[in-house]
């Protein structure tokens, strides 16, 4: 009874949260329209949301540890499910994603990631996109913000092991900005390929930098190091709580 009675409020929880996404993309839009902060304000209010709704529906709460950025920094964040992005973007001032062409054609989703300053890429050709990736991203380097990007390049289910990608690496040399690691155990709650929304807290945790100015390969080596050593650790810490039910 239990288990029925969450996937009942795991339901309505994940039908609320899209219904608020086209609520807010509306109510938002002319501010949108008219300035690049009305988009971002839309979307940190979005987040907010989802984290308040997601607790008091499925029992889902949510927890940001560590030193948020405020400058111009790269962020470099361990990606298991839709959950990490609202709480990365949420947290930072003014965040952006470095994300799939093909989330451009997404209602409302798309627009606004364009707005907000997203750079859009094309996954299936890596070696074009890692160099529109860096020309798309330098071309905007004056402009004020924090550069998210998911080094596994996809979602990661928990327990499952994958290379970090080298177009971190290039990008972290090319911009010359420190980089900030990002950990998370939200995969626990909130799987890839299920509507199932475990209650318990889910955390995403900013690491310390890691200075600009290291060779890529070392890098990007240290960079896997520390987010999977602190993801590990968060999701022991999840699985001690599901444990306990």
């Amino acid at each position: 009874m239990r288990y029925a009675l969450q996937w009942l409020r795991s339901v309505i929880f994940i039908g609320q949260m899209y219904v608020a996404m086209l609520v807010i993309g509306v109510v938002y839009l002319p501010y949108a329209l008219w300035h690049r902060d009305g988009a971002l304000r839309a979307c940190q209010d979005y987040c907010r949301y989802v984290r308040w709704s997601a607790a008091v529906i499925a029992g889902l709460r949510t927890e940001v540890r560590g030193e948020v950025p405020e400058g111009g920094v790269l962020i470099a964040a361990k990606h298991q499910s839709f959950l990490d992005i609202i709480m990365i973007f949420g947290a930072l001032p003014r965040g952006r994603f470095i994300m799939k062409k093909q989330l451009t054609y997404a209602p409302i989703l798309g627009w606004y990631g364009l707005r907000i300053g997203c750079v859009p890429v094309d996954r299936g050709k890596r070696g074009q996109a890692i160099k529109a990736m860096t020309a798309r991203v330098k071309s905007g380097t004056q402009e004020p913000g924090q550069l998210i990007i998911y080094p596994q390049g996809t979602r990661v289910a928990p327990g499952v092991k994958m290379p970090y990608k080298v177009g971190t690496a290039v990008l972290y040399s090319e911009l010359g900005q420190d980089c900030v690691p990002v950990a998370t155990n939200v995969g626990m709650f909130w799987p890839r390929h299920s509507l199932y929304r475990k209650p318990g807290l889910a955390v995403v945790e900013f690491l310390p930098r890691i200075p600009a100015g290291k060779e890529p390969r070392v890098f990007l080596a240290e960079l896997e190091t520390v987010v999977e050593t602190a993801s590990d650790k968060l999701m022991a810490e999840a699985a001690a709580q599901l444990e306990r039910g």
